[in-house]
């Protein structure tokens, strides 16, 4: 487990402390709202206890008060306001809020990454050729500082002043992938961004999936279809990943059959066929291991607290 939850570090309180003002000014409600910035989500949440499933996109998480612990596979990561996570390839995650309070929420920043202005960065900034396309995972937490913090304090300042958004707001983004590119973990976002790169090839993997998952998976034709042998597939789709390009498949199908089953109020089988299963059992056997709870009564839980 990656363990983070250290006291406050005095050097970036006062940031910390207006971001969270900022943010109970502008949501006053649970969930995650979009803003007038469009790569920009704030997040708040009171009540702490319950997890989230879903396909996280590329993104740099901030979190301003509170803590929170993500699973990726059999991977858990936790961490507060003194440490950021940046998710660079598409994941199939489990989050739950382990500290907040009505009088002390949750919030959090997300930020979605945007690969083109990434890469357009990456041709301005040292690369990192040690750190360029080694076995690293598509998920990391690092310790937060006061430059980062504040380029993105001055970013949420602008949700204030709507006319000011059009040209300040991309050089504040600019500068947030800026910092994120001299840090000590740029080689994992450079590496995912760079045309040509294995890790690049693998990410193209990825989203064929995201968009393809309900057909059957041959991992010879995805390792042509992306320029890769069948070996190196494998090899660096479980290291980006923490799993096998079956075992993200299998996720992304469970997770939207729970969506399916809960929004669309389907029933087990039809979902189960929806989303590629054939065998009814098989579905149930798979969901149960993922959530805990067979389909039956896992909706009948969630129901209850909807």
């Amino acid at each position: 487990m990656n363990s983070f939850i250290t006291p406050l570090d005095d050097g970036v309180g006062a940031q910390r402390a207006e971001l969270a003002q900022l943010i109970e000014g502008l949501v006053d409600d649970d969930g995650v709202h979009a803003t007038a910035i469009e790569p920009l989500h704030l997040v708040r949440c009171a009540n702490p206890g319950e997890t989230v499933y879903g396909v996280h996109k590329p993104a740099l998480c901030i979190i301003v008060q509170g803590g929170k612990d993500v699973r990726l596979a059999e991977e858990h990561y936790r961490y507060d306001p003194l440490h950021y996570l940046v998710v660079s390839v598409p994941l199939p995650v489990a989050g739950c809020v382990i500290r907040a309070s009505a009088d002390e929420p949750y919030l959090c920043i997300r930020l979605d990454i945007d690969p083109a202005l990434i890469a357009g960065l990456v041709t301005e900034v040292d690369p990192v050729p040690a750190a360029v396309d080694c076995d690293v995972r598509g998920l990391y937490l690092d310790r937060i500082d006061a430059p980062l913090l504040d380029a993105m304090l001055r970013l949420v300042r602008l949700l204030n002043a709507p006319d000011d958004i059009p040209v300040l707001a991309p050089l504040a983004l600019r500068e947030i992938f800026y910092r994120l590119l001299r840090g000590p973990q740029s080689g994992r976002l450079q590496a995912v961004v760079l045309q040509g790169s294995q890790s690049h090839r693998v990410n193209d993997a990825i989203e064929w999936l995201n968009h393809n998952y309900v057909e059957p998976l041959r991992i010879d034709e995805l390792a042509r279809r992306v320029n890769l042998s069948t070996s190196s597939l494998h090899h660096r789709f479980k290291a980006l990943t923490a799993m096998s390009p079956l075992q993200y498949q299998k996720q992304l199908r469970l997770q939207e059959a729970r969506r399916l089953l809960m929004a669309e109020g389907l029933d087990v089988a039809a979902a189960g066929y929806r989303v590629g299963y054939e065998s009814p059992s098989q579905f149930s056997r798979e969901y149960s291991r993922l959530f805990g709870a067979s389909p039956v009564k896992d909706m009948a839980r969630l129901r209850r607290i909807a």
